[in-house]
């Protein structure tokens, strides 16, 4: 199902420690968290309030919540949880995650790792979510 509104909240940095080496557990590092929500704006444009939309700035609170919480193996882990966050306002149909580990330790000179998910309500496993 495709929507054409959506909500881009880009360059979220947080600090967690998520990785699959103790080193990465115990010191942490920066993640960067771009999130684009479909969902249908056409109430709240009408309306002009923020209660008929998405608040970004409440979402990017429980986004943060997620990064900085509870440690995982794998950046598709987290984008996954991330993701799921998303997806508990019910008039957010779809999210894209890309989860960025610009410092993951690789011993070679890069500029990022990144892990991008896509999912709906349709995504098998997440049709039951509620706000």
């Amino acid at each position: 199902m495709d929507f054409l509104d959506e909500i881009s909240l880009t360059g979220l940095t947080v600090f967690g420690r998520h990785g699959v080496y103790d080193h990465e557990r115990a010191d942490g590092q920066e993640f960067t968290i771009d999130l684009r929500l479909r969902l249908a704006l056409d109430q709240a444009a009408a309306s002009d309030d923020v209660r008929d939309t998405v608040h970004y700035g409440e979402l990017a609170e429980k986004v943060a919540a997620v990064v900085a919480g509870e440690p995982v193996n794998l950046i598709e882990t987290l984008a996954e949880r991330i993701a799921v966050t998303a997806l508990e306002d019910l008039r957010v149909q779809g999210v894209t995650v890309t989860v960025h580990k610009p410092h993951a330790p690789i011993p070679l000179t890069f500029t990022d790792v990144a892990v991008t998910v896509h999912r709906t309500r349709t995504t098998p496993g997440l049709e039951d979510i509620t706000a």
